[in-house]
């Protein structure tokens, strides 16, 4: 009965995210939404700011197990791409853009939630810094890029494509088609450079290295 109460005490933290704004995140408003006494909530979590933490952290495991299977699957950029547009289009249809884009307005000055927005962020890049391994496994670049780096770069464009997209569809949407546009670029580059003799080649991985870590 207990788990029972935490898992829908979690569940109504992030629906009235979704639905009141970071702001309108009460205890007694999260206590509501999910029938129970707003005695529980401290009960449970201690604090508003750490059931919203742990809300915030459960529920990004369970999305990114949802599409671990295809990270999994992606070996190419654009394979990588076609996955992001797959959640893309999934988060924001169930309403998970909205609630992250309070998280993130609610991170602000707010260590607990902040910390937990990060660890949820960071387990996107687990994924894509997966996916890039394998991208690039075989590659002369590997040794000079930065994967950890490059993964948080995708995924932080990809969380800014999700929040613009609340305020400009049209413009996230021409944002993710560069972003594919880019993918089919560096893999274009990343063979024409296993075709250069030995000369160039150590030439762009001179012009590269300062780039790197």
């Amino acid at each position: 009965m207990a788990k029972d109460t935490r898992a829908g005490l979690l569940n109504a933290a992030l629906q009235t995210i979704g639905e009141l704004g970071f702001a309108g995140a009460s205890a007694r408003h999260i206590a509501a939404a999910a029938g129970q006494n707003q005695a529980l909530v401290f009960y449970h979590f201690g604090t508003v700011n750490d059931l919203i933490a742990e809300a915030c952290r459960t529920s990004t495991e369970q999305r990114v197990a949802l599409y671990r299977d295809e990270f999994d699957k992606a070996s190419t950029f654009a394979e990588l791409l076609t996955v992001g547009r797959r959640v893309h289009v999934t988060e924001h249809a169930e309403g998970n853009v909205a609630v992250l884009a309070q998280l993130l307005a609610g991170a602000r000055g707010n260590e607990v939630v902040a910390a937990a927005v990060a660890d949820a962020i960071n387990l996107w890049v687990v994924e894509v810094e997966k996916t890039l391994q394998r991208v690039l496994a075989g590659s002369p670049l590997l040794p000079l890029v930065d994967l950890g780096g490059l993964a948080r770069a995708i995924s932080a464009g990809f969380v800014g494509i999700e929040l613009l997209d609340g305020i400009d569809p049209a413009g996230a949407t021409r944002a993710l088609g560069s972003l594919e546009q880019l993918a089919v670029l560096t893999e274009t580059l990343l063979t024409e450079l296993d075709n250069l003799g030995p000369v160039t080649s150590r030439v762009v991985r001179r012009k590269l290295r300062p780039l790197s870590p």
